[in-house]
């Protein structure tokens, strides 16, 4: 038992004791409780009592309770023996007897026997068994006839675990508004550890007799037998439970048990009908009856669509074959992508990825889905970010669904190729397929299902998308079938109206119902919000003023007391700007405002459209321009997508304001078809190709000229290369590209010879020569390859890490932090000058010596923040870099963003962003350093700064960030809540913290409690393995020969 658990504890068993006058009644259940047989059964015991006028308390039979939500009981089997507080509860059952029978010995029989009847009548006691727990329940408040309360037992926290104290003084007041000193609800465990079985109704009957006994003996008897008898059973209790914990075998309760056999039983007849070639789909599309129920449960959906049970039931899907399909936004993609993952988790038992374009949306799928793992028993795994291990953890019985970003993707796919694993991923799930035409993210997409289709032949993929036009180079591609319909759940609807009716198209539908404006510019999404509250009547102030207001204090609560003026001006009124500039805290909390309703009115940016799921009854399109660049028909697509979202909104419309100018362009965006896709492998040269190739070589997929060709010919690139190349040959540009990772010193040539004996290392070669070659990775390469450094920055990063070694400062961050800020970012910097140099003068010595090794003078920032001509030339992209670095180092040791948005002049948006995007290139330095033995000493400096720039906040907030969807703002809230661990939220109670944390919806409760605990399983369950596998006998252990 923990600390707090005791004092809690001890709290309520003094309260107790302190009350000469408090006695505990054990009430028996109401007859609409009670099975036939045991409301004979209760109604004898009820006439024995009172013909014998004894004051012994009732036996109550124990029933398993049905229905009952499994987050209850999923951590009931790892409470450790040190954790028990069983023994405890002993004596305070013992005690609390004692002070029962020394109060009633001045009553009556007959007063004891009344008052026990009386009880029946008023109280309602159900015993419910959760995991290996006994549950007291009392629901209802009697009085004795001596005009005392009586103590009512009612479901209060559980004391085995953890508690906030939030959630403690919760439960203390709901009994004080009752008069009542509440008691606490007794759990207990008990393991037979010859049967195994968990405790039964003759235990607790055999427990309750012998008290009953201890109160007919005499006063000093009863005295010294309590005693004794209480040693005795504490000494069995312990001798049990430490027996139990030798045995090493999992406690199940009864009812939890059947469940689970229930469902294993189901998973195999699914799987048996997968495996068979009949028609039958058992339960739910091969799965069990409880994923059904679970879908009713978390996302209301009790029907499918037609599209999507004929999607789900074509012999395509059937054969595992692979499949693109393509439907409009919002018809319902990705249910069918997530029952086919729930085959392959349940039925198949293997792996599966599913890749998405953003992080927003990788964390709104895994907080999702963590619900569905909980209860059907697999791991959700965050590949995000900085977050994701390679390769990922081996299993040894629960498989794991990967929610990536795609550059993620592609690691976890190489990782799996180079350690052998690749065929235990049995599905691989792409959504928004389009991207693979987009620049140098749609060339990691396109090698990732490259390799994935080279190196496993068991590994189906599924691609999605709303925006699909050449569909037949991606199906030829991926070697795919197609499927497509044109099914929308509403009616979409183009209107052309004047740009001066735009606060009458908005009016139209809020409050009442949600509307989005789509602007072409973020100070123009700004300026919209401003607009159209200037003309909305202060009718809109009332509603929902007083959710609004605790917003606004929300608001500045994350953003340490700042507030946008813009946001404080427009919040009001339920209108509000949603675009980059915002932090994500300040968007995480604007999406959840309108997602509830406290919101009606969005102005954004077209980033939204692709981003999370925002739905609305009514999207305007201000302009048909994304910036200066006029709209294109899939980011049209993606924008009208957003009215009227399946499952959420029956009814949606969409609105295009236009100009007069614009009008022949917009027939045509209307007319014409979607944009085709084509490939970036080759475009995106370092990004693309190289990368292939380095990561081919390095996975030993191909090693020479010919493997890699043919490697090449089977690519999305391969199959348009017709069209593509029109100078060079696909045959050039692969010669091309190794010759230059050979220059470059990433590939080695193995040595040849020639026809007279002599080796060649240093000649050139033409082109046909090259089929003599085969290649290897070198130590460079393979941690260029293994970091997923961009390699236009390999050899830069190596030298700026070797020349730290020579002089690496560590009184301060600076210098670690300015190695791992982003080099791309450097090159789109603009310094402002004046505040480069007052920070610079700010620095200590030892920062100031960062500066100076690196290669910056504070002489050459002071010439030019005063606009002095310079001579000697400096690498602007180091000095822009260690720009860049002051903001990232101001950051983490202020942790605010504001104060570090006006002390730089920087949009805080972009800061999130720059913090962001240097937390995932240190976690990609730190993998490249684990290659070079030279780099040994940035391996834990760089751990511990990785965490410091993905979490950026105080230390005590980072294991409440380790949640999927728990920001800054939100992990204060919790952590000044007393929730201030992984522990306190997988245990907490949804109902508690909606009424313990302000603007907190019951579905977002829920969602962090179930992704808190998926964390907690997964950590846990990790730990088992480790020492599962430290305590195996190593397969190479050396035999003892007999002599």
């Amino acid at each position: 038992m923990d600390v707090g658990g005791s004092r809690i504890r001890r709290r309520v068993s003094v309260r107790k004791r302190n009350r000469p006058s408090l006695e505990i009644l054990f009430a028996a259940p109401t007859v609409a409780e009670l099975r036939p047989g045991d409301e004979e059964e209760q109604e004898e015991d009820k006439e024995e009592e009172m013909v014998a006028g004894s004051r012994r308390r009732k036996t109550v039979g124990v029933q398993p309770v049905e229905n009952h939500d499994s987050e209850e009981d999923m951590f009931g089997d790892y409470d450790s023996f040190a954790e028990n507080s069983f023994l405890a509860q002993v004596d305070d059952l013992e005690q609390k007897y004692m002070q029962l029978s020394e109060n009633r010995e001045h009553d009556a029989d007959l007063a004891t026997a009344d008052l026990f009847s009386e009880s029946i009548k008023h109280n309602k006691l159900s015993i419910t068994t959760v995991g290996s727990f006994i549950e007291l329940k009392t629901h209802e408040h009697t009085e004795n006839q001596s005009g005392h309360k009586d103590v009512s037992i009612e479901p209060g926290p559980d004391l085995l675990c953890e508690l906030p104290s939030s959630q403690v003084l919760y439960f203390e007041n709901l009994q004080n508004s009752s008069n009542d000193l509440g008691d606490q609800s007794t759990k207990e465990r008990y393991w037979n550890p010859s049967s195994h079985k968990t405790v039964s109704e003759d235990l607790l009957h055999n427990s309750i007799e012998q008290l009953q006994q201890t109160d007919e003996s005499s006063s000093k008897v009863r005295t010294s037998s309590d005693v004794n008898r209480r040693k005795s059973l504490k000494d069995l209790l312990k001798s049990t439970m430490a027996g139990n914990a030798k045995a090493q075998t999992p406690i199940f309760s009864r009812t939890k048990q059947l469940k689970e056999n229930l469902l294993s039983e189901e998973i195999n007849v699914a799987k048996k009908t997968i495996e068979s070639p009949s028609d039958d789909l058992g339960p739910f599309y091969s799965l069990p009856s409880k994923v059904r129920d679970l879908y009713i449960q978390f996302k209301g959906i009790e029907k499918l669509y037609e599209w999507q049970h004929a999607c789900l039931t074509l012999n395509s899907v059937q054969e595992r074959k692979n499949l693109i399909y393509s439907l409009p936004t919002s018809g319902g993609k990705t249910l069918v992508a997530e029952i086919l993952m729930l085959q392959e988790l349940l039925c198949r038992r293997k792996d599966v990825l599913m890749i998405l374009p953003y992080v927003a949306i990788v964390q709104e799928k895994i907080s999702a889905l963590s619900s569905f793992g909980i209860e059907l028993g697999f791991f959700v795994e965050e590949y995000a970010g900085s977050k994701g291990k390679f390769p990922p953890i081996k299993r040894r019985e629960k498989k794991s669904l990967y929610i990536a970003t795609i550059e993620k993707g592609h690691g976890l796919i190489n990782s799996l190729i180079e350690t052998g694993r690749i065929n235990s991923l049995g599905l691989v799930v792409v959504d928004e397929l389009h991207m693979i035409a987009e620049g140098s993210r749609g060339a990691v997409l396109e090698m990732t299902l490259a390799k994935i289709i080279y190196t496993s032949k068991t590994t189906q993929i599924i691609g999605m998308s709303a925006t699909l036009s050449n569909v037949e180079d991606l199906q030829e591609f991926l070697q795919a079938e197609y499927y497509t319909s044109q099914f929308r759940p509403y009616s979409d609807t183009l209107k052309k109206m004047d740009p001066d009716h735009l606060v009458a198209l908005v009016t139209e539908v809020i409050p009442n119902y949600s509307c989005l404006v789509f602007c072409p510019t973020k100070k123009n999404c700004e300026n919209v919000a401003e607009m159209i509250c200037k003309f909305l009547s202060k009718e809109y102030l009332k509603h929902r003023e007083k959710e609004k207001q605790e917003m606004i204090k929300n608001l500045k609560n994350i953003s340490n007391g700042n507030l946008c003026p813009v946001l404080k001006r427009t919040i009001p009124l339920g209108v509000a700007y949603h675009h980059s500039g915002l932090t994500s805290d300040e968007r995480k909390l604007l999406e959840e405002a309108y997602s509830t309703g406290v919101l009606c009115l969005l102005t954004c940016t077209s980033t939204l459209a692709a981003g999370v799921n925002l739905p609305a009854r009514r999207v305007i399109l201000r302009a048909p321009y994304v910036a200066k660049e006029f709209l294109k028909r899939n980011q049209y697509k993606q924008m009208i997508g957003r009215a009227g979202r399946a499952g959420i909104d029956s009814v949606g419309e969409s609105i295009l304001i236009l100009q007069e100018k614009d009008k022949q362009q917009v027939l045509e965006l209307i007319s014409r078809p979607l944009e085709n896709c084509y490939s970036h492998l080759v475009q995106e040269f370092t990004k693309g190709i190289q990368t292939l190739f380095l990561s081919l070589i390095g996975l030993k997929i191909a090693t020479n000229l010919g493997d890699i060709y043919h490697f090449m010919s089977g690519t999305f690139f391969g199959v348009q290369q017709k069209f593509l190349l029109k100078e060079k040959s696909l045959w050039e540009i692969t010669v091309e590209s190794l010759r230059y990772l050979t220059e470059k010193g990433l590939l080695q040539k193995n040595t040849i010879f020639t026809e007279k004996g002599h080796t060649q290392k240093d000649a050139i070669y033409k082109p046909e020569e090259w089929f003599q070659f085969s290649f290897h990775i070198t130590k460079l390469g393979q941690a260029s390859f293994k970091g997923t450094i961009d390699l236009a920055y390999c050899d830069i990063l190596y030298r700026d890490l070797k020349k730290g070694l020579e002089g690496l400062v560590l009184e301060s961050l600076l210098h670690l932090v300015y190695l791992t800020t982003p080099y791309d970012m450097a090159s789109q910097c603009d310094p402002d000058w004046m505040i480069f140099f007052r920070q610079f003068n700010q620095l200590s010595p030892a920062e100031q010596n960062v500066a100076a090794l690196i290669g910056v003078s504070e002489n050459y920032i002071g010439k030019k923040a005063s606009g002095q001509a310079i001579k000697k030339k400096v690498d602007k992209d180091i000095v822009n870099r260690l720009y860049l670095s002051f903001v990232l180092y101001t950051l983490l040791k202020e942790t605010n963003i504001w104060s570090v948005s006006e002390k730089f002049n920087m949009p805080r948006g972009y800061i999130q962003s720059l913090l962001t995007a240097a937390a995932t290139f240190s976690s990609c330095v730190l993998h490249f350093c684990e290659e070079l033995e030279e780099f040994w000493v940035y391996r834990a400096l760089l751990v511990e700064l990785t965490k410091k720039l993905t979490y950026c906040v105080r230390a005590e907030l980072v294991p409440l960030m380790e949640v999927t969807g728990v920001l800054e703002g939100r992990a204060k809230q919790l952590y000044n809540a007393g929730y201030k661990s992984l522990t306190h939220l997988a245990n907490a109670d949804p109902e508690v913290l909606i009424r313990t944390i302000d603007h907190l919806s019951r579905h977002q409760a829920k969602q962090i409690v179930s992704s808190a605990k998926m964390l907690l399983h997964e950590k846990a369950e990790a730990l088992q393995e480790e020492v599962e596998e430290l305590l195996r006998l190593p397969s190479d252990f050396p035999s003892i020969e007999k002599a």
